[in-house]
């Protein structure tokens, strides 16, 4: 029974370990990750699962490899952020793939881009035919960035001189039938109120709703735990 406690208590310790030196590395979306950044991760995941799985003194050891590993991880992201050159050399420039409609291939094999893979993203990108396009960049993450030349983009209210109000972010106030009371608060609301919205809504408790928001105009929107829709598009075979 001893190997099984101690299992859990490695396995504990490494998942502690992991976690708090992931939060300090910072956080940053799996879309802004550059390659650098994914190698490590996937080594610090390495190293916490030797911790886990081995015993006595290898443990420690383990664990000052996984230390060692952290602050290397993190001398090489502040070292980075304040050095152009330094961050140019580990995460790599973003490398121009098309320009003004025609592909480069000396840049294409640079960034190790075949034709699959380009036509593919630029689809993503509602881009279907090379010559509509001003420039596709291949950025140090692997996304694949495009400018449509001026004649192909969408009109923009900008591009007709039509004025448009400001949207803002909407607030949350509902979320899995609990109450959001700072973001009452910060739109000068109440609990009252919200609750008096919600029975002119035909809600009785804030429980049965999934989610509310309010946006800049004070317009709410619900949707309610169990929706009563009658017809529900059904999209698989």
């Amino acid at each position: 029974m001893d190997i099984y406690i101690k299992a859990v208590l490695q396995t504990l310790a490494a998942f502690v370990a992991i976690l708090v030196y992931a939060r300090l590395l910072g956080k940053q979306q799996m879309s802004q990750l550059t390659f650098y950044d994914y190698v490590a991760g996937i080594t610090l995941g390495n190293i916490a699962a030797s911790m886990a799985l081995d015993e006595g003194p290898t443990f420690w050891v383990a664990f000052l490899v996984l230390t060692l590993f952290f602050a290397l991880t993190y001398l090489i992201g502040v070292t980075t952020e304040k050095s152009r050159p330094i961050r140019k050399f580990i995460e790599g420039e973003p490398v121009i793939l098309v320009h003004n409609g025609k592909i480069l291939e000396h840049n294409m094999s640079k960034a190790r881009y075949n034709m699959e893979n380009l036509m593919m993203q630029l689809r993503e990108k509602d881009c279907f035919n090379i010559d509509d396009i001003e420039f596709a960049l291949a950025e140090t993450n692997g996304i694949l960035t495009v400018l449509k030349k001026a004649q192909k983009r969408t009109v923009t209210p900008s591009d007709l001189n039509v004025d448009t109000e400001y949207e803002g972010i909407p607030s949350e106030l509902i979320v899995d039938g609990k109450i959001i009371y700072q973001n009452l608060t910060q739109n000068n609301l109440d609990e009252k109120w919200l609750i008096e919205q919600l029975n002119y809504l035909g809600f009785n408790s804030p429980k049965e709703i999934s989610y509310a928001s309010i946006d800049v105009n004070k317009k709410l929107y619900v949707d309610e735990i169990n929706d009563r829709l009658q017809d529900v598009t059904d999209i698989s075979d």
